[in-house]
């Protein structure tokens, strides 16, 4: 990220407000009221590609490219490894923990592949699997990180950086991701599915374990200077999450929770041990 803004403070805080502005109205109409989540497509589709379509006139206001935002071709295979594996190593352990905890429970546990849309307190619209169900959910998961790592970790993050130093920029695009996560909360209480004293107790959640993510990428951007381990994680934590399940003699992905708070501070945890290595 080498590409200097040449805006005021006051500037770029009025385009970063702007951006979320818009991209957040969009977000909750489709969550509410257009509900393409409870689609095949099990997603809010709508919604990420407005964020690419606004993120990329965001930087055209403050003269960046792609490059400039960390999307470029600087050992994409090998990072897109490092975040696969990152991915791949946390859930694994994270997958094992909770089998186990529900087998010496005497649960009888077993994996299930089917797909779903993701949320804290439970996975919703099951789609049985196909190939067509799949490569939807692929294809879906490919926007949403493009859209999210490009917004959170690419513009936001470059352009908080720019002024006010990383270690900012790193804390307020993780704030901000967690507070962009906070509507599956309202939509919970809109469908009756929670009440509201819940609703707060998951808002947290979201903003605890997204924020967690956020930092983890935030800082692999710093390391690498690009965002392609934060996108293949993403990428990987969302498809595993959407397709692979625990289901037990008493019901399906009960400690779902456990094994995503598991697997954020693991990933987490590995990202900051190298960072510190590194440095």
């Amino acid at each position: 990220m080498d590409n200097q803004i040449n805006k005021s403070k006051n500037q770029i805080i009025r385009i970063i407000t702007i951006l979320l502005l818009i991209t957040t109205i969009i977000k909750y109409i489709e969550f509410l009221f257009i509900r393409t989540d409870q689609t095949i497509i099990a997603d809010n589709v709508i919604t990420k590609i407005s964020c690419i379509i606004a993120t990329l006139i965001a930087m055209k206001v403050c003269g960046l490219k792609l490059s400039d935002i960390g999307l470029k071709w600087k050992s994409t295979f090998k990072y897109i490894g490092c975040g696969f594996g990152l991915g791949i190593f946390t859930f694994a352990i994270s997958y094992g923990l909770e089998t186990l905890l529900l087998a010496l429970q005497g649960k009888a546990p077993h994996l299930s592949l089917y797909i779903t849309n993701f949320g804290l307190s439970g996975a919703t619209s099951e789609v049985s699997l196909s190939a067509v169900a799949v490569i939807i959910c692929v294809i879906v998961n490919i926007i949403n990180v493009l859209a999210e790592e490009g917004m959170f970790r690419g513009f936001i993050l470059q352009a908080v950086t720019d002024k006010w130093g990383f270690k900012t920029g790193n804390y307020v695009q993780a704030l901000l991701f967690g507070i962009w996560h906070i509507v599956m909360c309202v939509l919970g209480v809109y469908d009756g599915q929670m009440s509201v004293a819940q609703a707060i107790v998951f808002a947290i959640g979201y903003v605890v374990l997204a924020g967690i993510l956020a930092i983890e990428w935030g800082t692999c951007v710093s390391m690498t200077g690009v965002l392609w381990v934060g996108l293949s994680e993403h990428f990987f934590n969302n498809f595993i999450g959407n397709i692979l399940h625990v289901v037990s003699t008493t019901g399906t992905d009960e400690f779902q929770i456990i094994r995503i708070v598991l697997s954020n501070f693991l990933s987490l945890g590995i990202v900051l041990f190298i960072n510190r290595k590194r440095k």
